[in-house]
Formats: C-alpha cells, sequence, structure tokens
C-alpha cells in the first residue's frame, strides 16, 4: 500500500478539491439563483482536475521514479489515481449532495422542469443521489484514464543514454 501513497494522496486532494469547488459553486448561487449558468461553469472544474493529475504524476515522477517516467509508469500512476478517486467519489458526492448543497436536486429537477428540457419523471429519475453517484463514478473512471494517458504523455521522460549525453563518458 505504500506503494501507492503518492496516488492516494492526490486522489484525498482531488477529492477535497472537488468538494471546495461545490461549495463555491454553491456560494456563487449556482445551485440555485443561477442554476442555469451551473453546466457552464462546472466544466470548468476540468482544468483544476487536469492539474491535479499533472502535479501528481510529477510528484510520481520526481519522488518515485528519480526524475524519469516512462510512459507507461505515468499511465500505471495516473491509472491507480483513478481508481483512488473512482472509490472516493460515492462518498464525495454524498457530502456534496447531503451537506453541502442539499437543495440542488430539488432546483435542478424544478429548472429542468420549467426550461422544458425534461417531464417530471424523467427530472426526478436523472436528478437523484443515487444516479449521481453511478455518473460520478462513471465519468471519473473514464475522463481519468484519458486524463492520466495524455499526462504520462506530457511528463514521461527517458534515462537519458551516457553515450549520446554531450560531455560524459559511459560507466565501466
Amino acid at each position: 500500500m505504500s506503494k501507492y501513497r503518492i496516488e492516494i494522496k492526490w486522489a484525498i486532494i482531488f477529492s477535497v478539491a472537488m468538494i471546495l469547488w461545490m461549495i463555491g459553486e454553491k456560494l456563487f448561487g449556482l445551485h440555485d439563483e443561477f442554476i442555469a449558468d451551473h453546466a457552464f461553469y462546472s466544466s470548468f472544474f476540468a482544468i483544476v482536475a487536469i492539474g491535479i493529475y499533472l502535479l501528481a504524476l510529477y510528484d510520481r515522477r520526481k519522488n518515485f521514479h528519480n526524475g524519469f517516467m516512462s510512459w507507461q509508469e505515468g499511465f500505471k500512476s495516473g491509472a491507480i489515481l483513478t481508481l483512488g478517486i473512482v472509490i472516493l467519489s460515492p462518498f464525495v458526492q454524498l457530502l456534496i449532495s447531503e451537506l453541502v448543497t442539499p437543495d440542488y436536486f430539488r432546483n435542478i429537477t424544478e429548472y429542468s422542469i420549467e426550461a422544458g428540457e425534461m417531464s417530471r419523471e424523467e427530472a426526478e429519475t436523472y436528478f437523484s443521489s443515487k444516479n449521481y453517484i453511478i455518473q460520478s463514478m462513471v465519468w471519473a473512471a473514464i475522463t481519468g484514464l484519458i486524463t492520466a494517458a495524455i499526462t504520462a504523455l506530457i511528463l514521461r521522460r527517458k534515462v537519458p543514454n551516457p553515450h549520446q549525453v554531450k560531455g560524459t563518458t559511459p560507466y565501466r
């Protein structure tokens, strides 16, 4: 388990960032007064998420792989980070929907009905804790693996070949 300490740490950081983001959305009225704009502003969390993945994989490269990391090692780390986030997401979603913004489901249901986007039955089914928990886990898995693949590509760094590095001599 200590082998994955870095990924566990960053999965917790990601979860805390998600909770803080939702508190911010609530404070700015995106869960009630400005609920029509919620989806647009919520999408900006992707910047935070990508930033956290970059920092997590950089942490892994620097502190576990001595500054060098292949794409495969980076992707494996990102996949483990994603697994941690997926495992934590039901708890995060429950905390958000029960404590941070308990009126969100009622508000978004009413908005969706008034805007003509869904019938009451569809909205009540879609905007529920159970459905959001499932969505958060699936979404975290899909976007997490894609983000892991891309960040691993960005942060990969091969161990230099001493024969190719100017000013060094090969070990004998």
